[in-house]
């Protein structure tokens, strides 16, 4: 999070609380120096009225910022499309839940900017301020391949530097399966081993950051349950969660977690990918 240098706020004028995700955005910059870039994702009515007033005054309490409306063929692609030309390290976003009709027919429009981003992505799900809060990064140590054994680290250093400049505090969840009899593995045939290994895993987390242990938790069961049911029994403010291209990036990610869990999760979410991943995204943006 420290590293980010410019960020890119998704402003929607039509809707009654456009002001969460400049909110989430100032709080932020504010701690990492970052630029701010203003987008209006419009091709009709003009709103150079607001983003000029919005630019002034945040240049006032000492922004750098620019501003631009523009219309690709949708929003995600509008929104990416800025993100590479402004060279932004994180984007912001509010996120309105989707119709569960629409949504069994055609793919939200965020789930395409999760999927197809090639930088990290906050979802603003509430207005619920993030100071003193508590912030949950969910981790599937169960997963040791490299890959994702970077997106760990880099989901819990992101939620620790939430955290920080929130002056709140940290939780980190892994989810773990339940015990199989006719595992290989004797460590996976009980209940109270599976959990020890997975804690074991975590044990990295907890010497770097010094977590308690109950901010650590392990649980049985599928992680698109138990990732929002754990923020809600922690009333987080923010929850941290990876997203990695299972089937390629042309692939469809349909049962990602990140995906199903987003209008589930009563909080804020920052989603995360491998950097191997962002790479071949920026290259892909870059050929269109």
């Amino acid at each position: 999070m420290q590293a980010i240098r410019s960020i890119l706020v998704v402003l929607e004028p039509n809707q009654p609380e456009e002001g969460l995700a400049l909110k989430r955005a100032t709080l932020i910059a504010n701690a990492t120096q970052s630029e701010l870039h203003l987008l209006v994702c419009d091709k009709q009515r003009n709103h150079d009225v607001l983003l000029d007033d919005l630019a002034n005054s945040l240049r006032e309490e000492g922004h750098t910022v620019s501003t631009r409306q523009d219309w690709q063929e949708t929003t995600f692609q509008t929104i990416i499309a800025a993100q590479q030309a402004e060279g932004c390290g994180l984007v912001i976003k509010q996120h309105y839940p989707d119709n569960p009709l629409k949504k069994a027919l055609l793919t939200p429009d965020d789930w395409k900017l999760l999927r197809y981003c090639p930088c990290p992505v906050l979802l603003v799900k509430t207005d619920r301020p993030w100071t003193g809060g508590k912030v949950l990064a969910a981790v599937d140590v169960g997963n040791d391949d490299p890959e994702h054994h970077s997106l760990h680290a880099n989901i819990v250093c992101h939620a620790h530097d939430i955290a920080h400049l929130a002056k709140g505090e940290l939780h980190v969840l892994s989810a773990h399966p339940a015990p199989l009899l006719t595992a290989a593995d004797p460590s996976f045939q009980l209940s109270e081993t599976i959990a020890a290994r997975y804690r074991e895993a975590c044990q990295s987390f907890q010497d770097e950051y010094g977590l308690g242990s109950h901010q650590l938790h392990i649980a049985e069961g599928p992680a698109d349950i138990l990732i929002p049911q754990m923020a809600l029994q922690l009333d987080a403010a923010v929850t941290v969660i990876g997203s990695v291209a299972r089937s390629g990036l042309s692939g469809a990610l349909i049962g990602n977690t990140a995906e199903v869990v987003l209008d589930v999760l009563q909080s804020d979410v920052l989603v995360l990918k491998p950097d191997d991943i962002c790479d071949q995204l920026e290259k892909l943006t870059a050929q269109e």
